[in-house]
Parts: structure tokens; C-alpha cells; sequence
């Protein structure tokens, strides 16, 4: 069957996902300038790395609008199966500033351990007990909004400000240490910004799997058996067999073989082509376009030379 040029299905959902990425955007840009103020005058470089990573945090947020934004576009004649590999990109893109913060913390606080310097000031506990909660929110809010929409873009950005959190976490701990061991235990601060750095990298490298799997149009299996047993219900269908289903954005595409009576005329087989294309994009609505292929049913009745449903004639 021939692709046809249309609006994507789901719209609606890459709005939602925008608009939560920018008020991530919002909370995130509030939150390193407290931050980076408290390090400053507070005398911690672990929160001075936190400041850090929550300023990547904006970078990844308007990474991800930007790519939400491409892949929301309409297929177009130039790009007829549509934009949404775009959002996969985007992804990609906040996973490796993921990693990068990360190990640009682990470099700042491996050079001040070896720096003489006071303790972190008491009060910047507060201020991080506050990031803390806000951020941990976010990442909750970020996530559900990802699980609704089918975004892995927005996933990944929750999880960048679920990094952040446990930035902050690690950053908390280190200066309560600190702060109560008193002079020796300055060095607790940087300590705990090695581990958050290690978490960093650590969620960096697993956000990475889903996006680079898109990119590669991996199989969705379970897909794929669903899409199967919806069109081999369809009346007039033989056999279903070579079905492929791959993810784009928050969309996905399915391919298929479809076994009809070999006496079937073209136009009958066209209806049914349409027909069974209309019964899995209507059970579904994550699938925005099957593209099938009509094969010959010309096993014998019955007989011992039947084919097996695998090889097609």
C-alpha cells in the first residue's frame, strides 16, 4: 500500500510534552543561580557542581523542546515517514550533556581535594534541602507527563533533573559531614561530589539505550504480535506472517505480509489491504501508518505440501 502524507496522529501529546519541558526550563534556570550564589558564598564546591549541572539542565530542556518540536511536524514529500527521529536525537543530546556534567564534576572536586579551604557554611544545607524537593517534583511530574506522551526525549530530561536531585543529595550529605566533623573534614564535601558525579554518568549511560535503539529502528516485538493478531482477525485474511514494528518519536510503523485467496482481484485485495490497515491503527492509536504486503495463499488444502506460514510463495 502506498504511504500517505498526513498530520501526525497524537499532536496533542507533543504540545503537553513542550510545555512541560519549558516549565522545567523555568524551574531549572531559578534554581542553579540560587545554587550557584549559595557555592559562591557558602564556600562548597560540591553545591558550586550542582549549580553546574542544573545550568545543563536548561541546555537539555531547550535540546528537547527543540527536537519535540521538529518531530511534531507533518510528513512532508521530502520526509514522508515525518520527523520524529528528531526527538530521538534530542535525546541522545541530553544523555551525553548528562555525561559530560558528570564528568566535569568529578574533575572540579578531584582538583579541590587537593586545595586547602574552609568548611561549607551551615546555612546551605537549607538551600539544598529545597532544591532537593523541587527538583525530585519535577522529575516525578517530567516522568508521568513521558509515560503519557511516549516520549523518550522527555524521559530522558526528567531523569536529567532526577540527576540533579541526587546531586544535591550527595552535595547535602558531604556538607552535613563537614560541617559536623569541623576541621579535617572539609574534604567530605568533595567526596560527595565524586559520588553524585558517578550517579550522573551512570544514569547518562542508561538513558542513552532507548534513543539509540530508536535510531536504529529496533523491533518492538510486542508490538508487533498485537498489530498480528489484530489483522488476522480481519475476514478475508489467510495467514499474517513478517511483521516489523520500529518506534519514531512518540509514533510508531508497522510492516507486514498479508496471505489472501490467490483468486482474490486486485481490487479486492487493495480493500483489504485498507481494512486491515484500519483495524490496527484503530486498536492501536500509537501506530501512525502499516504498510503491507499482499501475498498469494497457494497452499494446498489439507495436503502434505502446504506451505509452512514462514515461507510465502
Amino acid at each position: 500500500m502506498e504511504r500517505r502524507v498526513e498530520q501526525p496522529r497524537n499532536p496533542d501529546r507533543q504540545r503537553r510534552a513542550q510545555r512541560a519541558v519549558l516549565g522545567g526550563v523555568a524551574v531549572s534556570v531559578s534554581l542553579g543561580v540560587v545554587k550557584l550564589l549559595a557555592g559562591v558564598l557558602g564556600n562548597s564546591s560540591a553545591m558550586i557542581a550542582d549549580a553546574v549541572e542544573s545550568f545543563t539542565d536548561v541546555v537539555a530542556a531547550v535540546v528537547v523542546w527543540g527536537g519535540l518540536h521538529v518531530s511534531a511536524r507533518p510528513a512532508s514529500e521530502r520526509h514522508p515517514y515525518g520527523y520524529g527521529k528528531a526527538e530521538s536525537l534530542a535525546a541522545v543530546i541530553v544523555a551525553l550533556l548528562i555525561l559530560g556534567a558528570g564528568v566535569a564534576i568529578a574533575v572540579h572536586a578531584t582538583r579541590a581535594m587537593f586545595t586547602a579551604h574552609d568548611a561549607p557554611a551551615p546555612w546551605t544545607l537549607l538551600v539544598l534541602l529545597l532544591v532537593m524537593l523541587t527538583k525530585e517534583a519535577l522529575f516525578r511530574a517530567l516522568r508521568a507527563e513521558a509515560r503519557r506522551a511516549g516520549s523518550d526525549a522527555l524521559h530522558a530530561d526528567a531523569w536529567h533533573h532526577r540527576s540533579d536531585a541526587l546531586t544535591s543529595l550527595a552535595a547535602f550529605v558531604g556538607i552535613l559531614i563537614a560541617v559536623v566533623g569541623g576541621e579535617g573534614w572539609q574534604i567530605a564535601d568533595e567526596i560527595a561530589a565524586l559520588f553524585a558525579a558517578g550517579v550522573i554518568v551512570s544514569n547518562a549511560l542508561r538513558i542513552l539505550r532507548a534513543p539509540v535503539r530508536e535510531l536504529l529502528d529496533a523491533h518492538s516485538p510486542d508490538l508487533a504480535l498485537e498489530a498480528q493478531r489484530i489483522a488476522g482477525e480481519v475476514e478475508g485474511v489467510r495467514n499474517v506472517e513478517k511483521v516489523f514494528a520500529r518506534k519514531s518519536g512518540v509514533s510508531h510503523y508497522v510492516d507486514m505480509h498479508v496471505w489472501v485467496d490467490p483468486a482474490m482481484n486486485v481490487q479486492r485485495a487493495h480493500e483489504l489491504a485498507h481494512r486491515v490497515k484500519d483495524a490496527v491503527m484503530l486498536a492501536i492509536p500509537d501506530v501512525e501508518d502499516v504498510l503491507i504486503h499482499i501475498e498469494p495463499d497457494s497452499r494446498r488444502e489439507g495436503g502434505a505440501s502446504q506451505r509452512d506460514a514462514s515461507s510465502p510463495s
